[in-house]
């Protein structure tokens, strides 16, 4: 009896989760692309700053520095003429756009804007700092303060200060000035360079992975579709397992057990023996008990009316034990009913498994089975009176539920047990009947 069907969803769950990867992969690599890339711009804006310190080094270093005499200190017009040609020559003739060389007390001592010059104004802690400890340092200029209010024309500067000494080895302070927009545009070179191959790489791992999420969703389809031809393999083998052991006793103990019963039957009524009458009757009447609940036993392994008689006939004649056990049982099931073979195996296999453990535990007075068809699946249930139960514990803890609840979704349909302590309890199957 075969009762998977391959769920037609199947390829389609495949595909979907290649493309849940390769998204997921794609959202990893952008968000590590921008980080990259903002990590290469922060990058490239120190390394530009860096830059602009060596170049103010040099500047005030190797070509200011050896002109700077003490005349340039008492402000002497031809000193400070041969000065400023040597700045407006080899200074600022690149990013640089502002030179000045400050006194330790604050007074500009030289600056390419003459109206600059002689004017004094108090040197901040950084700059007092750098004069006494020597290093380089750099920071986006205040265009608000009163030094540099020649240069707010300018959208952005970039400062570096440092020491140098004149000829005499007076120490003064030299301060140079940068357009922040070359800072920048540094900046985006190195990220312009760098960038394609931070995101071609990602990229190209990206493909790398994509083949290995399609490999991963065949393997997880091939292990779906190894899942359930083990399971068919179990049932198939639970079914034939279940018809040699029905026809053993029906052929075996059934037959010698009716036999027994007919032989005490008979000598006790040929005995002319009063005390050897009642223990034969007996005898006869135990072994036709033992008869009748073997055939009970052989309905339920295996039923012989649904193949034959169908579905209602086949839950029938296993309703029929309940009434002897105290339990009223009733089943509704149209006339009309007509489902596949593979799903009214699997429905009876539900219901029996149902039935089972009302017996066994549910300490009920009353069960129903109904069964029937809605839009285009076919469904049962099986509801009792009983003690009830928690269904999330019940199902973890039976191993038969476990197998119905893995056979009905295998199926592709939908398995739902409602129940609480006290309650009673109903169990809902419905399966495509296609």
């Amino acid at each position: 009896m075969r009762v998977f069907r391959r769920s037609r969803t199947d390829a389609g769950t495949g595909r979907s989760g290649v493309v849940s990867f390769v998204v997921s992969g794609l959202v990893v690599t952008i968000a590590v692309a921008l980080i990259g890339v903002a990590v290469i711009q922060r990058t490239g804006r120190t390394e530009a700053i860096r830059d602009a310190k060596e170049l103010s080094t040099f500047a005030g270093q190797g070509i200011v520095a050896p002109v700077l005499n003490d005349a340039v200190l008492r402000g002497q017009p031809a000193a400070l003429a041969r000065l400023d040609s040597v700045v407006r020559r080899h200074v600022l003739n690149g990013s640089i756009v502002r030179v000045k060389v400050w006194s330790p007390t604050g007074r500009i001592v030289y600056s390419d804007s003459p109206q600059l010059i002689g004017k004094t104004y108090p040197l901040g802690e950084d700059e007092r700092m750098i004069l006494d400890q020597g290093g380089v340092a750099a920071e986006v200029s205040d265009l608000s303060r009163p030094e540099n209010r020649l240069d707010r024309h300018w959208d952005k500067l970039l400062e570096v200060y440092l020491p140098i000494r004149t000829r005499s080895g007076s120490p003064v302070l030299f301060e140079s000035y940068s357009r922040y927009t070359s800072v920048a545009a540094s900046g985006r070179r190195v990220w312009r360079e760098f960038a394609p191959a931070v995101i071609g790489g990602l990229l190209l791992l990206e493909l790398f992975h994509l083949p290995l999420g399609v490999r991963l969703s065949r393997r997880l389809r091939q292990g779906q579709r190894d899942r359930e031809s083990l399971l068919q393999r179990a049932i198939q083998a639970s079914d034939l397992e279940r018809r040699r052991i029905a026809r053993d006793l029906h052929d075996g103990a059934v037959q010698d057990l009716a036999g027994i019963s007919f032989s005490l039957a008979a000598a006790a009524e040929a005995t002319n023996d009063p005390e050897a009458v009642g223990p034969l009757t007996e005898g006869a009447d135990t072994a036709r008990r033992s008869v009748r609940e073997l055939r009970s036993l052989l309905v339920e392994i295996y039923p012989p009316d649904l193949q034959r008689a169908g579905l209602a006939a086949a839950l029938s004649d296993t309703l029929a034990q309940f009434p002897a056990r105290g339990v009223a049982a009733s089943l509704k099931i149209p006339e009309d009913l007509d489902v596949p073979p593979p799903v009214e195996g699997l429905l009876f296999r539900v219901a029996q498994e149902a039935l089972r453990n009302v017996l066994a535990h549910a300490k009920a007075t009353s069960v129903e089975v109904a069964a029937g068809m809605n839009d285009g699946n076919a469904w049962l249930s099986v509801s009792d009176d009983g003690r009830g139960f928690d269904p999330g514990v019940a199902s973890e803890q039976s191993f038969g539920l476990r197998l119905l609840r893995d056979l009905v979704e295998d199926a592709g349909g939908r398995f739902e047990i409602t129940s609480a302590p006290g309650a009673g309890s109903t169990l809902r199957v419905e399966v495509p009947a296609q």
